[in-house]
């Protein structure tokens, strides 16, 4: 173990954005919204996260460069039955990375947040929450053991609740912060209980300890008794686990929360949607890789759960005319791939496509929150156009995002986006073929939308001031008077830039590493011999540049370019064409218009059904046997008893005596008649 990393600078990682979330909470309290107090608390807390971010990127180095590693226990809470429960840092190639990436984005949100909620009268508290956010994050990428991570788990789930209801007196808002917490706790459901089984058959919830241990467990089947038949633990556990993940990363059909969580403030879409949130589940599973290696059944629900997410949630992308919402939906897609790689073994895939998205994905939202500044909070597309003259900066950033999400070679996203449909088509797992053919639709689905909104956002006709429902919101106004977009201030622009870097290089710079080199050998475990997607994709590769050379010879490529293709011809060349279409597939559109009918559903079976059975289990458990039954029935067979006993006292010798003498002659007649 190196000596490179020390506890206590590991420690100061989450502790830093964690004071300045505290600091800002409280002052921010006290001073109000006035000058002094938000230049205070947007100072502290951009501090904090600026200290977490350079101690994570010599972190970085550290595991990199010199390949150091750290797995100690920090603090000791208590022991229970041999059960350990501690606090611990587990930090290698996959951690460091995870810790960069989410201090990185987040360091990016804490400014553009400052120009994005100036006027808002809840600016002190935000900041303080978005910096709780992350410290959350860290201590769930920072575990080393189950508790520590299911604390950070609940935690960014409890901050996600807080930020998603930010605007607490608009009812969508709300609605759509109980949404989110009310389905994450279905997927918690089935996480606790992973976690659960692994500490009853392992005795541990040290990820070193359990993964010792899993050799021994490999081939012990669990009473699956729903089934009317045994299953292998391993699977149960595996799948158990990805349950939590499908609500954390919000896959199908878990993903309902996650369009709606757009009614909170952009910096904090951005900050789910990119680098914290929903990418726990995903980090989860590639954590627990040598758990998911033992069972295939596991891996092939992975990859069917990832599949529909990636292509179908690609599909609501087509018909969202919410700026935000096109860009959620595309989350919801491409956390799809991610869960897609899992599914194929391709764990390091995962974390990479991960990692790119994590950059291109913050761009786009930021981006997006620049363009409702300029469109002074109107956020439907229908009525924006020609944006590019007014808003240079936000336009070639979110070119740059946009180009990198659909896969263009060179950026980030092509590296990983690519990778991901390879491993796929190489894997042996019997649902790699429909999976395989999801991620390959997926692309053309991807690169149509995303130029679709490119499109009518920044070129064509101007329509911003055609809008019969434009209205200006409180929290954005026309500085400028003329009532035409403006470029937003720098403190949004220079993280739109920082941002942008990443997004086209990162991938170019680490494919090597991440995927074929040691960077990650020893955070992820796969059997080559039973799942050899990697293996056989590591061998086709080659450099960087010769990838570029094979996309060429490759069908995503050209699903791409026929996918921005045709976002062009139809809302630039002909656009009458996209309303002609919908009429003729009027039937498709209405389903995508309700979203597969998912909340329907949710709401008037599943809602009522779980309704119906705690009204029943209330009536009929409750009231009826336990109140009903056991209580009151108890005290009033005693009461029934009590009042004969009662007429039997009646303090009269007499009646004692007659009662005595019939007794006897009762003995008697049994003895001499009945005993014979």
């Amino acid at each position: 173990m190196s000596t490179s990393l020390s506890a206590s600078t590991l420690l100061a990682v989450p502790l830093a954005p964690l004071v300045g979330s505290a600091l800002a909470g409280i002052l921010g309290t006290k001073l109000g919204g006035n000058w002094f107090g938000r230049r205070l608390c947007h100072s502290l807390t951009i501090l904090g996260v600026l200290v977490s971010f350079i101690l994570s990127a010599m972190t970085l180095k550290a595991v990199a460069m010199d390949g150091a590693r750290f797995n100690e226990t920090i603090y000791e809470w208590m022991v229970i039955g041999g059960l350990k429960m501690e606090i611990g840092f587990l930090v290698d190639g996959l951690t460091a990375m995870m810790m960069c990436v989410v201090t990185f984005v987040s360091l990016m949100v804490h400014i553009y947040t400052i120009g994005y909620m100036e006027e808002d009268a809840g600016y002190n508290r935000f900041f303080a929450y978005i910096s709780l956010f992350t410290f959350s994050m860290l201590m769930l990428v920072m575990s080393n053991n189950l508790l520590q991570l299911f604390f950070g788990w609940e935690a960014v789930g409890l901050v996600s609740y807080l930020l998603i209801g930010f605007w607490y007196n608009k009812p969508t808002a709300i609605f759509a912060n109980m949404k989110a917490f009310l389905v994450n706790r279905v997927g918690d459901f089935g996480f606790i209980l992973g976690i659960g089984l692994i500490a009853a058959y392992t005795g541990s919830l040290n990820y070193t300890e359990i993964f010792e241990k899993l050799p021994e467990l490999a081939q012990v089947e669990f009473p699956w008794y729903i089934l009317g038949q045994d299953a292998m633990l391993m699977t149960v556990i595996g799948i158990c686990l990805f349950i939590g993940a499908m609500g954390k990363s919000a896959q199908f059909p878990l993903h309902v929360w996650l369009p709606d969580s757009m009614e909170g403030p952009t910096p904090i879409s951005a900050l789910i949607h990119a680098a914290t949130m929903v990418t726990a589940g995903i980090f989860m599973v590639a954590r627990m890789s040598p758990i998911y290696e033992l069972s295939d059944a596991a891996l092939n629900f992975i990859l069917v759960i990832g599949a529909i997410t990636a292509l179908f949630m690609g599909f609501m992308g087509i018909i969202q005319n919410d700026i935000k919402r096109v860009v959620a939906y595309s989350t919801l897609s491409q956390l799809g791939y991610m869960t897609v790689a899992l599914g194929a073994s391709a764990y390091s895939v995962a974390v990479f496509h991960l990692m790119t998205h994590a950059f291109f994905k913050a761009l786009l939202f930021l981006a997006a929150g620049s363009v409702i500044i300029g469109m002074h909070h109107n956020q439907d597309i229908r009525w924006m156009g020609g944006l590019r003259k007014y808003m240079p900066i936000t336009w070639i950033t979110f070119l740059l995002g946009t180009l990198a999400l659909i896969g263009t070679p060179l950026f980030s996203g092509f590296y990983s986006k690519d990778s991901i449909i390879e491993a796929v088509h190489f894997s042996n797992l019997p649902a790699s073929g429909f999976a395989y053919f999801a991620v390959l639709a997926g692309v053309f689905v991807t690169a149509f939308y995303s130029f679709r909104l490119y499109f009518l956002v920044f070129h064509g006709q101007e329509r911003y001031d055609q809008n019969p429902d434009a209205h200006h919101d409180d929290h954005h106004h026309d500085d400028h008077g003329d009532g035409k977009p403006h470029e937003s201030p720098w403190v949004v622009t220079v993280p739109l830039l920082l941002l942008a870097i990443p997004s086209v290089v990162i991938g170019y710079m680490t494919i090597g590493p991440m995927l074929f080199g040691d960077f990650l050998a020893d955070a992820i475990t796969v059997n080559t011999e039973a799942h050899p997607a990697m293996a056989e994709f590591a061998a086709m590769f080659t450099s960087p540049l010769g990838m570029v050379a094979h996309a060429f010879f490759t069908p995503p490529l050209y699903l791409a370019a026929a996918g921005a293709l045709t976002a062009w011809y139809m809302y630039m060349v002909n656009p009458a064409l996209p309303a002609a279409i919908a009429r003729k597939l009027r039937p498709i559109v209405v389903i995508l218009e309700n979203k597969y009918y998912m909340d329907w559903i949710n709401e008037n079976i599943i809602a009522k059904a779980a309704r119906g059975i705690g009204i029943g289990l209330w009536k009929g458990g409750d009231r009826g046997i336990i109140e009903g039954a056991v209580v009151n029935l108890s005290w009033k067979i005693v009461g029934f008893v009590a009042g004969i006993v009662r007429r039997v006292q009646t303090g009269y010798l007499y009646h004692y005596a007659f009662v005595m003498i019939v007794g006897v002659l009762a003995f008697m007649t049994y003895f001499v008649w009945l005993a014979k």
